[in-house]
């Protein structure tokens, strides 16, 4: 028979166990920033010059289809850039600017600098 204060302990231990899964599992499989750089293929400005999207191609090799990563350069802050696009099974990017804040890539469209496009969160693939 187990005491109260012992089930309370694992219960505890299973929900540390099971939070720790769930961050590691986000970190390493769907976390935008630790996306592979790629070799550079396409760059855009945004009209007024705030932005950059550069669009770069990753190359797994023969097993896995290539993707297309675009990442946001802020121009005139000291900000790091930001992934905004991951897509698979694609090898190129077309860049269109809509606007000062709104891009399009590869027919996605993107409110920048929140909005982020990551093929492995669409629903309706």
């Amino acid at each position: 028979k187990l005491g109260v204060n012992m089930l309370k302990k694992i219960i505890t231990i299973i929900l540390i166990i099971g939070l720790a899964l769930f961050i590691a599992i986000y970190y390493f499989f769907f976390d935008m920033g630790r996306l592979a750089e790629g070799t550079l293929i396409s760059e855009e400005s945004s009209p007024d010059g705030t932005y950059t999207v550069r669009a770069y191609l990753v190359e797994h090799g023969a097993t896995v289809a290539d993707a297309v990563r675009g990442e946001l350069v802020f121009n005139n802050m000291v900000r790091k850039p930001k992934n905004i696009y991951w897509n698979y099974r694609e090898e190129e990017a077309v860049i269109f600017w809509l606007d000062e804040d709104t891009v399009m890539i590869n027919e996605k469209e993107l409110d920048v600098p929140g909005e982020v496009y990551d093929f492995r969160q669409d629903n309706n693939r």
